[in-house]
């Protein structure tokens, strides 16, 4: 009984980072890096649409980052994938990479 009870709570815990990791994927936004303005930690990206912030149409869109050091991993036309949240103060992306 204590075995399948253990079982049990591997196979939900398995299941839960299974979906984490495909939400977290299904978060990723495509697009194009359009400027760059390290002075004011922000970067304008041409996207397509970003559901996980709400935006059903493609469009191009001014954003802080969260941390200056991703403006360093990328360059005006670069192809990328990243992440954003909305805020109080508008939007910020918390993670970028080049699309493979």
């Amino acid at each position: 009984m204590n075995r399948m009870i253990h079982l049990a709570g591997a196979g939900l815990l398995t299941l839960a980072l299974s979906l984490g990791a495909a939400l977290a994927q299904a978060a990723d936004i495509n697009g194009e890096v359009k400027k760059i303005d390290e002075g004011a930690g922000k970067i304008t990206l041409k996207h397509g649409p970003a559901k996980s912030l709400g935006m059903e149409e493609p469009m191009t869109m001014v954003y802080r980052v969260k941390d200056p050091a991703l403006l360093k991993q990328v360059k005006v036309g670069d192809k990328v994938r990243f992440e954003a949240q909305e805020g109080d103060g508008g939007y910020t992306v918390t993670a970028i990479q080049k699309a493979k």
